[in-house]
């Protein structure tokens, strides 16, 4: 009798072990919500744009690397933005669709896997400001200073820009997902598509003060410092157009910047998007959408508006089409 119940005491313990291990490692992820009659539309839906967001940018990398006449430092600087947007594309959507199908109430991911998810949408936000902004400085000096271009914008410069872009955004987002890892656990159900920082400081039951300083620092240094120098940039570009007779110069700056510009916007619309709806709990699926869309309208956008708007990415995409329906129509 005394060793039975030392069993089931032991039992007991083992099994309420287990259940901790379970609650504190493995969430449950909300993910996209669907109704089972449109699962397969919004799964062939979102398939369809995650190829195309791969071929685009893909394709466009590819060819500015093949392309000696493409190596420019504008065009290698873009190169940082289409690896953002592959990278970013491929943390959010592959989770959402391998999701779908499976009921809402199964759809579990481990902690570390939340926090690598994390980690990487954050990631690709920060990335997104920070790529921009060389961008703008690139095209200031195109426009402000074409004399001394190609002695400022040099390979040495272009490198140092571009690991400037990646590590500041890598500094400022692992202490924003460091700051809600070292909390401890108390829930287990992520209300959101995917992880993010906000999902992961609310599975806690301490103070997040920490957090939201931090996060409300973080995203008025990074978009502050990102709509200062876009717009600083822009009111000096078209200082010099207006005073500028040369319309040989004012037809290039208004052509690449309409471009550059165009994608700042869309980025900043669908981030500010995100941020106007959470203030507003009654719309929370709205919200979620929304973020959803900052992770595939932007990437699905970006290499279609330079590909097609620059001019001489536009010839060599052409010049390659040719090229192959001509080889295509000897072989048959």
């Amino acid at each position: 009798m005394f060793i039975s119940l030392i069993l089931a005491r032991l039992r007991l313990t083992l099994c309420t072990m287990e259940n901790q291990t379970l609650g504190s490692d493995i969430l449950l992820l909300e993910g996209l919500k669907v109704t089972p009659q449109s699962s397969i539309p919004a799964f062939i839906l979102l398939l369809l744009i995650y190829i195309f967001i791969m071929v685009t940018n893909i394709g466009l990398v590819v060819l500015i690397t093949m392309e000696r006449s493409l190596h420019q430092p504008m065009y290698l600087l873009f190169c940082n933005m289409s690896i953002n947007d592959i990278f970013g594309a491929s943390t959010i959507i592959p989770r959402l669709l391998s999701d779908i199908f499976i009921p809402s109430t199964d759809r579990y991911i481990h902690y570390v896997d939340c926090v690598i998810q994390a980690f990487c949408s954050h990631f690709h936000a920060s990335a997104s400001h920070t790529v921009l902004m060389i961008m703008t400085f690139d095209r200031y000096v195109a426009i402000c200073n074409p004399l001394r271009y190609t002695t400022i914008m040099t390979r040495k410069m272009m490198l140092a820009l571009s690991l400037s872009a990646w590590m500041v955004a890598l500094v400022m987002v692992l202490i924003l997902v460091g700051l809600s890892v070292r909390l401890s656990r108390c829930r287990w159900i992520i209300f959101n598509p995917f992880c993010d920082n906000a999902s992961l400081f609310k599975l806690s039951c301490e103070s997040v003060l920490i957090n939201n300083i931090y996060g409300l620092g973080y995203t008025v240094v990074l978009v502050g410092s990102s709509i200062t120098s876009v717009t600083l940039t822009y009111l000096k570009i078209a200082a010099v157009c207006v005073f500028s007779k040369n319309k040989a110069l004012n037809s290039k700056a208004l052509q690449t910047c309409a471009t550059h510009l165009a994608v700042y916007i869309i980025m900043f619309v669908s981030g500010a998007i995100i941020i106007i709806l959470h203030r507003f709990q009654n719309i929370s699926d709205h919200r979620k959408m929304a973020s959803i869309l900052f992770h595939v309208v932007p990437p699905a956008l970006n290499a279609v508006i330079y590909g097609l708007q620059i001019k001489a990415v536009r010839q060599k995409i052409f010049i390659m089409f040719t090229k192959n329906t001509m080889t295509v129509t000897d072989v048959k």
